[in-house]
């Protein structure tokens, strides 16, 4: 019962500004860098010795109040072991979240050489998707993919897991697929737009 009543705490307002030091905890707990505490965080805690050097970084007082501000709304849960310690967990709402911020900071890498095949992103998603669709679209744009017609995407580098993490973090999946070319009937434009020789 005890920690039924520990878990129900209040949710900030629904726009609880996400601070730099808050994204960074969200950031490392999806990497997997676990976060030992002596309590739950609404009440007097201390965080455990051990940790990795990613957490040494941050100043530890910003450390306390991001973890206390993230578990009141409701982006991070305390699971507790059997010494009476615990560790921070990810809720599926902070989950979302930190895959939106590494959705932001997403890049694709260009390798040194072309390897002269072409990267096709196609999509066919529902009206009541249009939301999606749009960021998607826009993600890609942003990413630098060509836009041959409205739901058909091209690059020239190797890209099947950022399309794939996109995917799921849009809750398109089902929607999207990727298909390797090795020749298109625009070569020559892709080749100019990418300055590819």
């Amino acid at each position: 019962m005890k920690n039924n009543k520990e878990n129900n705490h209040s949710a900030l307002p629904a726009r609880t500004k996400i601070g730099p030091i808050m994204q960074k905890v969200l950031l490392l707990l999806i990497g997997g860098l676990a976060l030992g505490l002596t309590s739950y965080p609404n009440k007097h805690f201390r965080i455990m010795r051990g940790m990795a050097k990613e957490w040494e970084e941050i100043n530890r007082r910003s450390l306390h109040s991001a973890i206390r501000k993230l578990y009141q709304s409701k982006m991070i849960s305390y699971k507790e072991k059997s010494d009476g310690t615990g560790i921070m967990i990810l809720s599926e709402n902070g989950k979302r979240k930190a895959l939106e911020y590494n959705l932001k900071t997403m890049r694709i890498k260009k390798p040194n050489y072309w390897d002269r095949a072409w990267r096709m992103v196609i999509f066919d998603i529902p009206e009541d998707l249009k939301r999606g669709r749009n960021a998607l679209a826009a993600k890609l744009k942003h990413l630098g993919f060509y836009s041959m017609q409205k739901s058909v995407f091209i690059y020239p580098y190797a890209c099947k897991d950022e399309i794939d993490f996109i995917a799921e973090v849009f809750g398109l999946r089902p929607y999207i697929r990727f298909i390797l070319a090795k020749e298109t009937d625009i070569d020559l434009d892709l080749k100019h737009h990418f300055r590819l020789r």
